[in-house]
């Protein structure tokens, strides 16, 4: 998810921001959300009207925040797991229960979202909705119809007919290193549940995928951003926001690339990111304070504008871009909808299969 070149570092971003003066008390709160996932005017505005100092730091996979969740101690106040993953840490014990009295913003979020992330998190307890989207198809449009005499995408075909992703190896293929949005979509391509935990199942999702594991160049879940807008890649599979804002920099350097997204027509996945705070946060009211903030329509609509994802606020919508809004690749109209599917967390077993299955694609052994 990526979001200006003003914004910092991907990897590991440090934002502190010094209170204004008049606050004797030195307030902060940690927090560790997806690289290139907010408007960092949004931080600044909060430390300028709260006074808390914001402490930001970034991953770009869920496993990575996982990891450091389940060791205890991370130090962090509010984290941004998605929805599958929230529901397993929420089993395991590494959320506290949010104090909905300290949250009064909360009556502006949206039903319809609600009622899907309750799907993971039940009462929506644990957690509030940051951001949504699709797991989809990101691809340069010219160099596509190059290699392939198409300039649409409408199917995952193009990516798992070994014959289809021969002919853009050259041109490079990019694919998010994450089983949890990958497996499911090999899956849902053989005509299998993309929730289907059997290691058959999931044997052959690895077939499918071992088929173009030849073609594929790299898998990592942000650098086929720059990489779509620099022109450097053809097709990446990725996060939907992100492909659009690979699209929008490669609108701004006018250097001919023109990024086209694809919900492909067999289905796809749509992914929550959720706002929760570790059990052992050290700063809880601050936390609950920076949700708060963040559940203002116009503070989320403002970092919708600018990561180019649909959030979970209707009372935002008012403030969201029009051009954002009425985009079906970003806000799906029902149709669509209706052919997107959730995945549910993996139990410790299923969990170890797909780690070693995942393995075995991406070493290509």
């Amino acid at each position: 998810m990526i979001r200006k070149a003003l914004w910092l570092s991907a990897t590991s971003v440090f934002l502190t921001l010094f209170t204004p003066a008049g606050h004797a008390e030195d307030r902060v709160v940690n927090v560790f959300n997806w690289s290139d996932y907010i408007d960092s005017s949004v931080i600044e505005d909060f430390t300028k009207q709260t006074g808390i100092k914001v402490v930001y730091d970034t991953f770009d996979s869920n496993e990575i925040l996982e990891t450091k969740l389940l060791a205890g101690g991370s130090g962090y106040d509010v984290v941004v797991p998605s929805g599958n993953f929230l529901a397993r840490q929420i089993q395991a014990g590494v959320f506290q229960k949010l104090d909905k009295s300290k949250l009064p913003n909360i009556s502006n979020m949206w039903d319809v979202i609600s009622e899907r992330t309750a799907k993971y998190d039940p009462g929506n307890e644990y957690s509030i909705n940051y951001m949504w989207g699709t797991v989809g198809i990101g691809y340069n449009v010219k160099k596509v119809q190059a290699a392939l005499g198409t300039d649409k995408i409408d199917s995952w075909d193009v990516f798992f007919n070994p014959e289809s992703l021969a002919k853009l190896k050259d041109c490079g293929v990019y694919v998010l290193d994450s089983p949890a949005d990958i497996i499911p979509a090999a899956l849902k391509y053989v005509g299998l549940d993309p929730n289907s935990t059997s290691p058959d199942d999931i044997a052959k999702a690895e077939e499918a995928l071992m088929k173009v594991r030849p073609f594929i160049r790299k898998f990592h879940s942000s650098e086929y951003i720059n990489a779509l807008a620099n022109g450097d890649i053809c097709l990446a599979i990725g996060f939907s926001g992100d492909v659009f804002q690979a699209r929008n920099r490669a609108q701004e350097a006018k250097q001919g690339v023109e990024i086209g997204y694809s919900v492909p027509k067999e289905g796809a996945q749509i992914w929550f990111d959720q706002m929760a705070i570790p059990a052992d946060a050290p700063h809880v009211a601050e936390a609950h304070e920076f949700i708060n903030y963040m559940m203002k329509p116009e503070v989320i609509a403002k970092s919708s504008n600018f990561v180019l994802y649909a959030n979970g606020n209707k009372a935002s919508q008012q403030f969201v871009d029009k051009a954002i809004l009425d985009d079906p690749s970003i806000y799906p109209d029902e149709a669509t909808v209706q052919k997107l599917y959730t995945v549910q967390p993996y139990d410790p077993k299923a969990q170890r299969v797909i780690t070693r299955t995942w393995t075995k694609i991406v070493t290509g052994q």
